[in-house]
């Protein structure tokens, strides 16, 4: 397991390198593997956060990432999912949901949550955070909403292809639209 001591909230922060992770996970194919953000070099990562399996607002978030990844992959980004439920729990979660799109990661040591500063402590629970890191695994986007609060798949998507111009995007920007020139 990666040491997470040298990160702290002062440096998991957009303009910065992502934290590393190597954390076991159910795979679209129902099996148990390890997913590292090393392994994703040259591709975009999403990862995202969310409180725990069997709950109300997380499968509507979940559902709605798997039924968008093929937006994700014309986008060149990998998605992770990942909360600090164990991968059995995972697995027994997707015998509702039904099969995923991509992975869910499990954090049970709170290491990861912890060091992304999703961690509510006292819960051992996550936030709902979503970060977006760029291919040479710099932190390019962090947004946390509160647990009562499901978040916007298609605004994640916007984001991500905003990162991707390399230029200034102003308000409002979709995928097609001008920017403002080179950042």
């Amino acid at each position: 397991m990666e040491d997470f001591s040298e990160y702290s909230m002062e440096e998991t922060r957009v303009g910065s390198s992502a934290p590393e992770f190597d954390l076991e996970g159910v795979d679209i194919d129902g099996e148990f593997k390890h997913f590292r953000l090393a392994d994703n070099q040259g591709k975009w990562t999403v990862l995202f956060f969310y409180p725990l399996d069997f709950t109300f607002i997380c499968p509507t978030e979940i559902t709605q990432f798997s039924e968008q990844i093929e937006d994700f992959k014309k986008l060149n980004a990998i998605v992770y999912g990942c909360s600090t439920d164990s991968v059995h729990s995972h697995k027994a979660w997707l015998k509702d949901l039904g099969p995923l799109n991509f992975p869910l990661l499990s954090d049970m040591t709170h290491e990861v949550s912890d060091v992304y500063n999703v961690l509510v402590p006292d819960e051992g629970i996550a936030l709902r955070g979503t970060f977006i890191i760029d291919p040479e695994g710099i932190l390019k986007y962090a947004v946390y909403n509160d647990l009562s609060i499901g978040r916007s798949v298609s605004e994640i998507l916007r984001i991500l292809a905003a990162l991707q111009t390399g230029d200034l995007c102003p308000v409002n920007w979709n995928p097609g639209a001008g920017t403002l020139g080179k950042a």
